[in-house]
């Protein structure tokens, strides 16, 4: 037995919390976690917006007048950009839930998981920006 230091086998594994603050790089979640949470996220946005809707169109039902006083709230800048924000959410919910079907009906599409993800951002981007485009361009109008 000698004296001195421990040999490395004997430390452990090195880890961001034994090497220090200088050497963390900081924390990268995995595809399909970060997918996951972006649909669930996404999926939230819709309800609210669906919820929302049911309690406008239920408002039809007390006239017209009812109606019509709550369309100001439709008109407002802050409502125009959740509107916008909406659409980003619907088009990569719609996005990802097709990356989500391949991968339950397709037994290799393990192997192109982040392939995928990388076709739904993508498929997000070319459908949402032209989108973003008209609905901004119309708001400023």
């Amino acid at each position: 037995m000698t004296t001195g230091t421990v040999p490395t086998q004997e430390r452990g594994p090195v880890t961001a919390g034994t090497r220090g603050i200088a050497a963390y790089r900081g924390y990268r979640p995995p595809v399909g976690m970060l997918s996951w949470a972006l649909h669930r996220i996404t999926g939230l946005g819709v309800l609210l917006f669906l919820l929302l809707h049911i309690v406008d169109i239920f408002l039809v039902g007390y006239g017209p007048e009812t109606f019509n006083e709550l369309l100001f709230l439709y008109r407002h800048p802050v409502f125009r950009i959740g509107e916008i924000i909406l659409v980003a959410g619907l088009y990569y919910h719609a996005a990802n839930g097709v990356r989500i079907i391949l991968i339950d009906f397709w037994d290799k599409a393990y192997q192109f998981e982040r392939q995928l993800f990388y076709g739904v951002i993508v498929v997000f981007l070319a459908g949402f920006i032209p989108t973003a485009f008209l609905m901004i361009r119309a708001m400023v109008r």
